[in-house]
């Protein structure tokens, strides 16, 4: 065997092995054009298109959010389908076997409208009904819980304590 067949070869087996150990997968929505987050970062919008080279079993938490839809939360594992080409490396060279394993080629997720009619705001005559010792109650655990600022929490106190019953 000659010198440029041998490097041939080598070039051969050495893009089979690195193809092998990466994987894509199409994310899409109904409706498209939807946020998506993946492992709690901004990625794009759908239609887009993962490619990464994690290992086999790694996973990823995948987060879809449009305006007037409910927000959608998945995952998606490197589980789903066999690498026939990372199976073939794997006879030459142990590593591939990490990534014996790929995402399926499409991922598709249906989002959910918020139901308008659901949604009820809440009516004067229903915030006047409690004391305003109740609502001061309720705005300081609020603030306990870290769900809204000092800020926030005075002016809606000033607001409560302005309120003629």
């Amino acid at each position: 065997m000659n010198n440029s067949t041998r490097i041939f070869s080598s070039f051969l087996v050495s893009t089979l092995l690195f193809a092998s150990c990466s994987s894509s997968t199409m994310i899409q929505s109904n409706p498209s054009k939807a946020k998506l987050y993946l492992d709690g970062a901004y990625v794009g919008e759908t239609p887009y298109l993962q490619r990464d080279t994690k290992i086999v079993g790694s996973s990823m938490v995948v987060k879809l959010e449009k305006e007037g839809y409910k927000p959608l939360i998945s995952t998606i594992t490197k589980d789903e389908e066999v690498d026939v080409g990372a199976v073939i490396g794997g006879v030459f060279f142990a590593v591939p076997f990490l990534w014996t394993m790929k995402y399926l080629p499409v991922h598709n997720y249906e989002l959910k409208k918020i139901e308008e009619d659901k949604i009820i705001e809440p009516q004067k005559n229903q915030i006047t009904q409690k004391s305003r010792a109740d609502k001061l109650r309720e705005l300081k655990q609020l603030l306990d819980d870290k769900i809204i600022t000092q800020n926030e929490f005075e002016k809606e106190k000033a607001k409560i304590l302005n309120t003629i019953e």
